[in-house]
């Protein structure tokens, strides 16, 4: 039976109240308010409110507390995040290997300092306590109980006719989709790298280049995460807007990780990344493409796999509701012969979690996935998505893997390459700027190789609610 403590009962009524007692500033202000930005905290803005007259929101005083320096962006700001999601899995892998229908809380409350000297140096500090009550099977990724999540240094500053910008801490870094590296927000434990970051940006041009240790999460005690030399992950990125009617970006990386185990190697993995995307919006259509080809060695095995991933749509806006006709298509290769010299299985590095669904039915490994979709906005804040997944295996000699790259068993060279298909439904509600609601459902409908291996069809559903100041 979930129970939810009374701590947590007693803040989330507290800031969700706040949250929904908090009204729109004045017409002529509200263009001049910075706005929240609920996925990254660190990139708001609130010097703004320096100007008393833009502090018409109970909890403003917080967001701009003046330093004692001669510089009118010099401020601390203060803030808290709070997520509160219940899930209903039935069940996670299909069943198998015992695995059963479950229910429950996921907590996620995260409090941050951003101080700010002057224009050009940030100090970002957020802790988090982020649990999952009357969850059966607790994982990495579904609690970390008082921790420290992102601690970082930034400096951005005029340079070489452009502007450089460097980041040295524990910090977030995501690029383009967040199909292969993203800070993993469908889980309730996110992704944090301890890094260097460089960026440097001059008109259409962006070029960037980082090193970091992910950070690997622990559940046992308080401040436990850490990071080593045994887990690594850097490259290079270039950046190009406005080619053709798109935005261009080619990036290399290395993904290092000891002791790693998939279903036809072992050992220490060296991945080499190389990775294309073309994304743009011209006339009603939008359109987003990417691939990534992978080599490099494990266990004295070399590496040979590769992805592409598509979402395209076009949206009719002389309609009522906006509606957009979508269309996700995306592939990605598996291992085509057991005990050779080769390993084909693609490593999705640090994908999203809800690329696919929340459900975390479908990985992106040894995939052939089709997707398409109806969304609809019925008023200007709410967006309404029904969608249907096929989904067949890239070679049959390798497993059905779900997120993010587990091998379900009993799957891996066995007939059939159809996995399935799921039905999704999804709304997005952005209630005021501070608070944002969603409702997921999905019901997938298995192939008869995860039913041989003893799976059934199997349903996910999710409220949530995120609250931030």
């Amino acid at each position: 039976m979930m129970k939810l403590s009374g701590r947590w009962f007693l803040a989330a009524v507290g800031l969700l109240a706040a949250a929904i007692s908090s009204t729109a500033a004045a017409q002529d202000d509200e263009a001049q308010r910075p706005k929240m930005n609920l996925f990254y905290r660190w990139l708001e803005d609130w010097s703004p409110l320096a100007d008393p007259r833009l502090r018409t929101e109970p909890l403003d005083r917080l967001k701009c507390i003046p330093l004692p320096f001669d510089d009118p962006k010099s401020y601390v700001s203060l803030g808290v995040t709070l997520r509160l999601r219940f899930e209903l899995n039935d069940a996670p892998v299909f069943g198998i290997s015992g695995n059963k229908s479950d229910s429950y809380l996921l907590e996620r409350l995260q409090w941050h300092a951003d101080v700010r000297p002057n224009a050009h140096w940030q100090l970002f500090v957020q802790f988090e306590d982020v649990r999952a009550p009357g969850k059966s099977v607790i994982t990495p990724v579904d609690e970390n109980p008082l921790d420290l999540r992102l601690a970082f240094i930034a400096y951005v500053d005029s340079f070489w006719g452009g502007t450089l910008k460097a980041r040295l801490g524990r910090q977030e870094m995501a690029f383009d989709l967040q199909r292969f590296v993203s800070v993993r927000d469908g889980p309730n434990v996110r992704q944090a790298y301890d890094a260097a970051w460089v960026d440097w940006e001059q008109q259409k041009w962006r070029f960037i280049g980082f090193w970091s240790r992910p950070v690997q999460y622990r559940h046992e005690h308080y401040f436990d995460d850490f990071s080593d030399e045994h887990f690594q992950y850097g490259g290079v990125r270039a950046e190009r807007q406005d080619v053709g009617p798109g935005d261009l970006s080619a990036y290399y990386s290395r993904f290092m990780q000891d002791k790693t185990h998939f279903l036809d190697a072992s050992g220490d993995e060296r991945r080499d990344n190389f990775d294309v995307r073309y994304a743009g919006a011209r006339s009603g259509f939008d359109w987003d493409v990417e691939a990534m080809a992978q080599s490099g060695d494990i266990g004295g095995k070399n590496i040979r796999a590769w992805a592409v991933g598509s979402r395209s749509g076009y949206t009719i806006t002389n309609l009522d509701w906006t509606p957009r006709l979508g269309l996700q298509i995306d592939a990605a290769s598996g291992d085509h012969k057991a005990g050779d010299d080769t390993l084909g299985t693609f490593n999705p590095l640090f994908p999203n979690g809800y690329y696919f669904t929340l459900a975390g039915y479908t990985g992106y490994v040894n995939l052939i996935h089709l997707k398409p979709s109806v969304t609809v906005k019925p008023i200007a804040n709410l967006a309404l998505m029904v969608a249907a997944g096929l989904q067949w295996r890239e070679t049959t000699a390798d497993a059905v893997y779900v997120q993010p790259n587990m091998p379900v068993p009993g799957t891996a060279g066995k007939a059939g390459r159809w996995s399935g298909v799921y039905w999704q439904l999804r709304a997005d509600w952005a209630i005021t700027p501070n608070l944002a609601a969603a409702v997921e459902a999905v019901r997938f409908q298995i192939g008869d190789v995860i039913r041989r291996a003893g799976g059934h069809d199997s349903t996910y559903f999710n409220v949530e609610l995120k609250y931030g100041f």
